[in-house]
């Protein structure tokens, strides 16, 4: 029988975690803005909220550019997080 702390990987280093944090935070506010460009969050003039709809809609942009990051992304963050990892001599787990 395999000892269950031999199986689990060990945990991340925290610079490594605030890194990855980083580069994901950074591809969710370039997809925020690709979905804003796009017209996401944009009301049809017949079936206007009002100012309220207007004023939250982008925080509607943020929520669902941060489960598409959660999702996988578009690879943004993996590109960054590799590129500022080898600058800083960070490992990549």
């Amino acid at each position: 029988m395999i000892p269950l702390s031999s199986a689990m990987p060990p945990p991340p280093d925290p610079a490594t975690a605030r890194l990855r944090t980083a580069a994901e935070g950074l591809e969710a506010g370039f997809l925020a803005e690709m979905l804003t460009a796009a017209g996401l969050g944009q009301v049809p003039s017949a079936f206007g909220g009002g100012a309220g709809e207007d004023q939250f809609a982008s925080f509607m942009i943020a929520q669902q550019a941060s489960a598409l990051v959660a999702a996988g992304g578009i690879g943004l963050a993996e590109s960054l997080f590799a590129a500022l990892a080898d600058r800083t001599d960070i490992d990549h787990g």
